[in-house]
């Protein structure tokens, strides 16, 4: 499995190189005093009312009517999350019905911290007395998680591009960084499969290619549908939506982590205690979604928090078609290649934001490297205590926190560098 793992993260890595780096982003465009050309045509907007959208079709009108929307990502993030919480009563119905509450059938062939049952007298659990048929439950063990995982995952993805900027989400959903992100991802699920080799493997791996198959279209059909027409120009990403996006990414991971440990894992005995840990990321990510809405037509940034729009927009591009190899590679491969290949994404990506940043802004390289570098070790020593004080459980949870305390007194640096240039030059940049 190692082998296969460390496969993945280099191809995939090497193709996300080759691909998103020649995906133009509109965020980019020069915006300073003075006439200013037309942004670049967006491909992924869609052709314009009445061309064809493909060889010839036309439609009537740009917007396809409410009769054809569908949900955006978050969404439909939800409905499979509920959809996967159904699964998961089907299969305590199943086990106590036809185990005697022993989930030791399939326990034994996976690793510790597999089906943590609720108890007798949970209320959904009562359906085991009342259930005519629970043998026919027998298919919600381990074959519908191999079916959902693959959406669950990119979904989740696609939540955090779109929060960040819509055109960018429509933008990769409708290029061939979405396929090369649904093999990878499946790649690395059929290993890890593979080597957790039990009696319901065939089937799985079988469900994981259709699931391969299936769900890029999907998505990018959804993409279109969900939003036709030519998005708007992306909001300026000042410093505060850049905490807020921080604040969304923080609470959104939390309970994306909770619903792998409780949902994926079988472990719905652990739900009801954590109900209050996401009350909380749920009143969060509210009021950072809502707040966000309020500061899209907020001011500008200066060229250092320029930088870190760009950069964060150019990783998330960049690192969304390896993401699941580099995450399991760790685990499962050399956690030396997985390092090595996030730390090269994120140097691509602060070079390319580098250039992006001096072509849109009017800066001196010099003085806006040093402020980055400041920002850096700053940002770097909070991410070290944020990841020790945050050890101990999910490695996912401690390089959370470290991303995000990184970012966040990074963003405070350049924050108080560019007020300080402000004084100096009123020019600044929308990014």
């Amino acid at each position: 499995m190692q082998l296969a793992v460390d496969g993945t993260v280099v191809v995939s890595v090497l193709l996300a190189l080759a691909l998103a780096t020649r995906l133009p982003l509109a965020a980019t465009a020069r915006w300073l005093p003075g006439p200013r050309a037309e942004p670049p045509a967006d491909p992924s907007a869609g052709p314009p009312p009445g061309v064809g959208a493909r060889r010839g079709r036309r439609r009537s009108a740009p917007d396809a009517g409410p009769s054809r929307r569908v949900p955006g990502p978050l969404g439909l993030l939800g409905l499979l999350v509920g959809a996967v919480l159904l699964n998961q009563i089907a299969v305590v119905v199943y086990i106590r019905r036809v185990h005697g509450g022993d989930p030791g059938f399939v326990a034994r062939y996976l690793p510790p911290g597999w089906f943590e049952l609720p108890a007798a007298d949970w209320p959904p659990t009562r359906l085991a007395a009342h259930w005519p048929w629970p043998e026919a439950l027998a298919g919600s063990v381990l074959r519908v998680q191999a079916a959902l995982e693959l959406p669950l995952v990119l979904l989740a993805f696609a939540v955090v591009l779109r929060w960040l900027d819509d055109r960018l989400y429509r933008q990769v959903l409708a290029s061939p960084l979405l396929v090369v992100a649904a093999l990878a991802y499946t790649a690395v699920f059929c290993a890890v499969e593979w080597d957790l080799h039990n009696p319901w493997t065939t089937d799985d791996l079988l469900i994981r290619c259709a699931s391969a198959l299936v769900t890029p279209p999907l998505l990018a059909a959804a993409a279109r549908r969900g939003a036709p027409g030519r998005p708007p120009d992306p909001a300026p990403l000042s410093a505060g939506r850049l905490l807020l996006f921080l604040g969304s990414l923080a609470s959104f991971g939390g309970l994306v982590l909770l619903a792998y440990d409780t949902l994926l894992l079988y472990n719905l005995g652990r739900l009801e205690a954590r109900l209050p840990f996401v009350a909380g990321c749920a009143l969060v990510l509210a009021g950072c979604r809502a707040a966000d809405r309020r500061l899209r037509t907020g001011p500008d940034a200066g060229p250092a928090v320029a930088f870190l729009g760009h950069a964060l927009r150019r990783f998330l591009l960049l690192f969304f078609a390896p993401a699941l190899a580099v995450r399991y590679g760790v685990v499962f491969g050399t956690p030396a290649l997985a390092a090595g290949a996030g730390l090269l994404l994120g140097a691509v990506a602060a070079a390319l934001a580098l250039r992006d940043t001096l072509t849109a802004a009017a800066a001196t390289p010099g003085r806006l490297l040093l402020r980055l570098a400041a920002a850096a070790v700053a940002g770097t020593a909070a991410g070290r205590v944020a990841a020790q004080v945050m050890s101990g459980g999910y490695y996912e949870t401690a390089l959370l926190a470290a991303a995000a305390a990184f970012l966040a007194v990074a963003v405070g640096v350049c924050v108080l560098g560019d007020a300080r240039d402000a004084r100096r030059s009123p020019v600044q940049v929308k990014v």
